[in-house]
């Protein structure tokens, strides 16, 4: 009905069950990940691929040119090496607004659906046929058994039908439309048995530092807690590159990727820099702190291209007095032998958005 009543193609944040792709379109990347069932409830990384985006195809989330991208992304599927095109994607959380409902429990769907329209009315700041709106039933109400809590998940059409195209374009079949923070959370499920108590009752901050924005997440059992965006990422490092050694955009990136740059880059450049990302996170702890009840993070875990910049752990750690450790959903899952170790745990950190998608599959 829903997917009727506001015209979608396809479920958005509903599960599928045929083997498909996580599919994340960042500002730097089209990174793709498959998984497969590796038996006794545990998954195993059959292939993954991260191909690097044209200067400026993405920026905020948008997609700014559709060509670009959907080439990128075919190009990336050609290297994945495989036959599923089934694809799972994800909007930025910044172009979704989500609301969360407590309703009588036992409503049959169209009573539901009913309730869900009358409740987005209220909180969307759109006409509903401007938008792809879609629900899910999240589980009972705490402390009310006669009652459900309903997540409700709301985007302006055009934010979605951009990466439809992109996809239908690269000969992908999108099949779920989830939200890169749920995507996150669904990814740190691997990510916490790493942890002491596997996380349980412990504040989590996930700082995913991608290209040009720091995600910041604060997670517990399960629950997001806080999220916040600040706009600071790996092109900052690209800048202090071009001002100290007198190179263009593209040199500096090149050369960040590559090295062979000067003997005193470490100590005049990357140390510096290192030492700003500690002191946003320290901001972004503190922002949390003064935004809820909460007075304590137990563990911060580091995403994203920079999160594997040696040291960068350490001073994190030190800045925040926070034990802080680098995110690898794949630790302690098979894979096959077409990656070699080392090289998979330094892409791991980019790939949190990408493996939680590729999870929808075996979602009930």
């Amino acid at each position: 009905m829903l997917k009727e009543k506001f015209q979608l193609n396809f479920d958005f944040l509903q599960a599928k069950s045929p083997p498909l792709i996580g599919l994340d379109i960042s500002s730097s990347a089209v990174k793709m990940v498959e998984l497969a069932d590796g038996g006794k409830g545990l998954y195993r990384l059959e292939r993954y691929v991260i191909e690097s985006l044209p200067k400026d195809a993405v920026s905020d989330g948008n997609i700014n040119n559709l060509d670009a991208v959907s080439e990128t992304v075919k190009r990336a599927w050609r290297k994945l090496g495989t036959r599923v095109r089934n694809a799972a994607l994800a909007l930025p959380m910044a172009m979704v607004i989500t609301k969360k409902i407590i309703v009588p429990a036992g409503q049959r769907e169209a009573e539901l659906e009913m309730q869900v329209e009358a409740e987005a009315n209220q909180y969307i700041p759109f006409a509903l046929d401007e938008v792809n709106l879609d629900f899910q039933v999240v589980g009972p109400a705490a402390n009310q058994r006669d009652e459900v809590e309903v997540l409700i998940a709301a985007s302006r059409k055009e934010k979605v039908e951009d990466r439809v195209s992109v996809a239908e374009s690269a000969g992908l079949k999108p099949m779920v439309m989830d939200v890169d923070t749920f995507a996150t959370q669904a990814a740190f499920r691997l990510i916490a048995p790493q942890l002491p108590a596997n996380g349980r009752d412990q504040n989590i901050a996930v700082v995913d530092i991608g290209s040009h924005l720091m995600h910041f997440y604060v997670l517990r059992n399960d629950e997001i807690l806080f999220s916040r965006e600040q706009a600071f990422g790996g092109n900052q490092l690209t800048h202090d590159i071009q001002r100290a050694f007198n190179l263009s955009s593209d040199e500096a990136e090149a050369a960040k990727k590559s090295g062979g740059l000067p003997e005193n880059y470490e100590t005049d450049v990357l140390q510096p820099f290192i030492e700003t990302v500690a002191l946003e996170v320290a901001r972004a702890l503190q922002f949390f702190f003064t935004s809820t009840s909460y007075s304590q993070v137990d563990h911060v875990l580091l995403a994203g291209g920079c999160a594997t910049i040696p040291g960068l752990d350490e001073v994190v750690g030190k800045r925040t007095s926070v034990a802080t450790m680098i995110a690898n959903p794949f630790a302690a899952m098979a894979h096959s032998n077409r990656f070699k170790p080392k090289q998979l745990a330094e892409d791991a950190p980019r790939l949190l958005v990408a493996c939680g998608l590729a999870m929808r599959r075996f979602e009930a």
